[in-house]
């Protein structure tokens, strides 16, 4: 395995412009570090599914079967937009700094970003094609070191995200006091929603 390459190669796709990215950092600005932090865990959290698919050669019949990636797709598009939905019914809310908010605002982000990874299978056909690419060609196990790079995808993914979201929040704090702004960023939050949902539902393999 070639394990530096390999984290070299993820910290860069990981700081690439992207959904998750973009996420991460929209909610660090409306709702503060600890949001984006707890939507960047659930995302992660997500490549582990993504992972074990690979590894196991489910994600196999999401590039084969074109009807199994099609309803995986359109209920992934579905919940981004429901999500953007949402987020225009609440735009004059100012959610900044939740941890003044109940625990259980926490576990829905968490939530949300599983979802949002889960139901991506674009994700899927990435670490398809992307972790058999540093798998030993002469390994006993493929499908365990597969999981190994995953995990190791996963951390990264964390804590970069973890360092946006702290460094939006720092960008963030004084502009989301004035409520027309935060209006904004919310407006904002929802566009990328239902933008991220449309082109998913739009796209192809």
């Amino acid at each position: 395995m070639n394990i530096i390459g390999f984290l070299g190669a993820s910290v860069l796709i990981t700081l690439m412009p992207g959904p998750d990215i973009i996420f991460v950092i929209t909610q660090s600005i409306s709702q503060g570090k600890k949001a984006g932090i707890l939507t960047a865990l659930g995302l992660s959290t997500g490549i582990i599914v993504h992972t074990t698919a690979a590894s196991l050669g489910i994600s196999l019949i999401l590039y084969e079967s074109a009807t199994a990636f099609n309803i995986l797709k359109y209920l992934g598009a579905a919940y981004l937009i429901f999500l953007g939905i949402q987020a225009i019914l609440e735009r004059n809310k100012n959610n900044f700094k939740l941890g003044n908010s109940p625990s259980q605002e926490y576990k829905k982000l968490f939530k949300k970003g599983i979802l949002m990874n889960i139901l991506n299978p674009k994700v899927s056909l990435f670490f398809l094609a992307f972790l058999p690419q540093f798998v030993s060609a002469n390994s006993k196990n493929p499908s365990l070191e597969m999981m190994f790079l995953g995990l190791i995808f996963m951390f990264q993914a964390i804590i970069i995200f973890s360092l946006i979201s702290i460094l939006a929040e720092r960008l963030s704090e004084k502009l989301m006091k004035n409520p027309k702004i935060s209006k904004t960023v919310n407006w904002i939050k929802a566009s990328v929603f239902l933008l991220i949902g449309i082109n998913l539902a739009l796209g192809s393999k």
